[in-house]
């Protein structure tokens, strides 16, 4: 067996959730998750996680595989029972899902750290990588349409996405510490990966956290992204009009251009090979495969591709030195 691998992933989202259960399913990794916060917001008095929480429920297979968010098996009778009382409830939380929103809320009130939260949840679910957090810090994607400013759930879940986008903002972002853990899992990388998460709403708000990008930049491992995209669309979720919106191409091409200073390589589907020459003019590698994530196998065919190719860069600088 090959010594582990350390790896680096960096994710958000359902995309985020499939890759971290690829890599986690192969032997010879041993990972850490750095999951987006900027999508926490308070409802029903309660703080939750929803990319924390998502990457746990699937790296726990608890998941529910139909939507891609939230617990298996669910129900919503407390959703009722606000909705009677006549609370919003647009933001559709489980009655399972409560519980944990329940504890994380009660230990913030206690003082503990997010991330210690985190990492309790996460082991309590046995879930053997590490998930961490970017910050300690509360950050929040705010999304400005024609109407004004929404919370980036307004905007995903009670909007669905409607209204146009003319701008983005993640507030207390100039205030945002870097947590020691996410520093030291980027440091002390072999691979660093960026998932197929939304660029914009995502992946920037773990990058745009003071510290992070400088860290990924700088640090040795080899860096590669796995592109959202597959023929100028995205499986779930709206990066593709988001990107078009704010006047970035809706592709593989337009992920290359945001992600170039930072990475070596991009994992493009087979599709898109007609960007090739284009990504290569950016300064990047290509890998191309079919990313559609849709069986167990899947992701772990797409990890064990990436990190196969991170191994034979090792070896060609091994030999070169």
């Amino acid at each position: 067996m090959n010594t582990p691998m350390k790896v680096t992933l960096l994710a958000g989202g359902v995309g985020g959730a499939k890759m971290a259960e690829g890599l986690a399913a192969l032997p010879d990794v041993d990972l850490s998750i750095i999951g987006n916060v900027a999508d926490d917001d308070a409802f029903h008095g309660l703080w939750v996680s929803p990319d924390i929480d998502t990457l746990t429920y699937s790296l726990a297979d608890v998941i529910d595989r139909t939507q891609g968010w939230g617990v298996a098996d669910e129900g919503h009778r407390a959703l009722q029972t606000l909705s009677k009382l006549g609370a919003e409830t647009w933001m559709t939380l489980g009655d399972r899902d409560f519980g944990l929103h329940i504890h994380r809320t009660m230990r913030r009130a206690k003082g503990d750290r997010p991330s210690d939260i985190a990492r309790d949840v996460a082991n309590a679910f046995g879930v053997k990588p590490q998930i961490l957090l970017p910050t300690d810090d509360v950050v929040q994607t705010r999304v400005r349409t024609d109407d004004g400013w929404l919370s980036f759930q307004e905007y995903f879940v009670r909007e669905r996405c409607a209204p146009e986008v003319r701008e983005l903002a993640v507030h207390g972002l100039s205030d945002a510490r870097p947590t020691p853990e996410a520093l030291e899992a980027i440091a002390g990388a072999d691979l660093i990966v960026v998932a197929p998460s939304n660029p914009l709403v995502s992946i920037a708000p773990i990058l745009d956290v003071p510290g992070i990008r400088a860290a990924v930049s700088d640090a040795a491992a080899l860096k590669v992204a796995v592109s959202p995209f597959i023929g100028g669309k995205v499986v779930k979720g709206p990066a593709d009009k988001m990107m078009k919106a704010l006047g970035e191409r809706p592709d593989a091409l337009g992920v290359a251009r945001r992600y170039a200073s930072i990475i070596d390589a991009l994992m493009i589907d087979r599709v898109d090979a007609p960007l090739g020459a284009e990504i290569r003019a950016e300064g990047l590698d290509i890998l191309s495969s079919a990313t559609l994530m849709k069986s167990r196998d899947d992701k772990a065919r797409l990890a064990s591709e990436i990190v196969d190719y991170a191994r034979a860069q090792q070896l060609e600088t091994r030999i070169a030195s």
